[in-house]
């Protein structure tokens, strides 16, 4: 019968979506990304917490790949997932971390699914699509939803299982609960510390590993705790990195590059964290060398300071050397290269010629002329510091570039 072939249960199943769909979903992922950050944090405030704390990049790196993934198999269904698979994983094991159960997390996922649902339905309109189309992109998301459901499963029961990984597990949460600061009671810290047989120290040092480090845990000493998690694996050293700990770390890394941070008070382990991956980071685009397996942010203080708010030092060297914008590229650049070499020597010009490499004539009238050009400023303590700042950070910035 006619009516009996629209019957839902005589239907042909849904086919997959065309792989050009992709090429209209990959436009709208950085936007989406916003939307479903802002909505999982307004519904699930202790993510909002996890996401300004020290595992917030490694957070914001799974959502990123759970969405891209998922256009990348629509273009290609053989599209690998490695990292995805291991970031949902991880999701899982903070959920146990934190004492939770997986119903905050799966909640999360659906809520993403129905906010990415939300907004294929604007493109289905602006496109008009077909509603067979979009009844297969729903379909394919939520069969997506439960592929990540059940990899945030195995991490979770990596955790909460009684194997012989119980205590690295246990460990590892406790590593987790150190970073995440404040919100966590140190009377939590202490139990956790106690049942792993941990002594408490006062202060410790953070280490950050590059992506794909190689690591010989068994040469970690025993009270090093360590989270070999990618993207960002790093470890947690009780007290000072002095030279014993300096050799054992040469000796478990064996080369492939780590940050070592600043030793502070345990209640600030996560700015020694942030440090050391700010240390990669700089030594990743040049501005620090990066000769040196293992980096020490205590060699990098300035620089870190001086690159720490890209932005406001942009501000700054804007408001700073204002004077000079309405001079051709070429000459501007002259001033500049004097000014910072008068900056840094207040030396004579005879000094600063030689350091140049010009006549000192030729030093005395470019000082004339920054003098009629920046009038009081040169003798303004404040503005005189903040420009040799600003000329400063501009030398760091000139190492990244080709």
């Amino acid at each position: 019968m006619p009516a009996a072939a629209h019957s839902p249960d005589t239907q042909e199943p849904l086919g997959p979506l065309p792989q050009e769909f992709a090429a209209i979903m990959r436009p709208e992922l950085p936007g989406l990304l916003k939307e479903i950050g802002a909505e999982i944090t307004r519904a699930y405030p202790e993510y909002a917490r996890l996401l300004d704390g020290p595992y917030g990049e490694a957070i914001r790196v799974g959502v990123e790949q759970n969405l891209a993934v998922f256009v990348d198999q629509v273009a290609s269904p053989s599209a690998p997932s490695t990292l995805r698979d291991e970031m949902c994983r991880r999701f899982g094991r903070f959920e146990a971390y934190e004492g939770r159960s997986l119903e905050t997390l799966q909640g999360a996922y659906r809520l993403g699914a129905r906010v990415a649902l939300r907004r294929a339905k604007k493109i289905g309109r602006r496109y008009n699509l077909s509603p067979a189309l979009m009844l297969s992109f729903a379909d394919a998301l939520f069969t997506y939803v439960e592929e990540l459901e059940a990899l945030s499963r195995e991490g979770y029961l990596e955790v909460t299982s009684f194997s012989g990984e119980r205590s690295d597990a246990l460990r590892r949460r406790l590593l987790h609960l150190i970073l995440a600061g404040s919100p966590v009671p140190r009377a939590a810290i202490a139990e956790l510390a106690d049942r792993t047989h941990w002594p408490l120290p006062e202060r410790v040092t953070l280490v950050a590993l590059r992506s794909g480090a190689g690591l010989t845990r068994a040469a970690l000493d025993n009270d090093v705790l360590l989270d070999p998690g990618e993207p960002l694996p790093h470890l947690l050293v009780p007290g000072q990195v002095d030279d014993v700990r300096r050799r054992m770390l040469d000796t478990a890394l064996h080369g492939s590059g780590a940050a070592v941070g600043l030793e502070v008070p345990i209640g600030d382990a996560s700015d020694s964290l942030r440090w050391a991956r700010q240390v990669l980071e700089l030594a990743r685009s040049g501005i620090i060398d990066s000769a040196c397996r293992t980096l020490y942010c205590e060699d990098h203080l300035v620089t870190l300071w001086l690159r720490s708010d890209p932005a406001l030092l942009e501000h700054l060297g804007r408001r700073e050397l204002a004077p000079l914008d309405a001079l051709t590229p070429g000459r501007r650049d002259r001033l500049i290269e004097t000014l910072r070499t008068w900056l840094a020597t207040r030396g004579t010009a005879a000094q600063m010629g030689e350091l140049l490499d010009v006549h000192p004539q030729t030093v005395r009238y470019r000082m004339r002329t920054l003098e009629s050009i920046f009038g009081e400023r040169l003798t303004d303590p404040e503005h005189r510091f903040a420009t040799e700042l600003v000329l400063r950070a501009r030398d760091l910035g000139h190492r990244d570039r080709p």
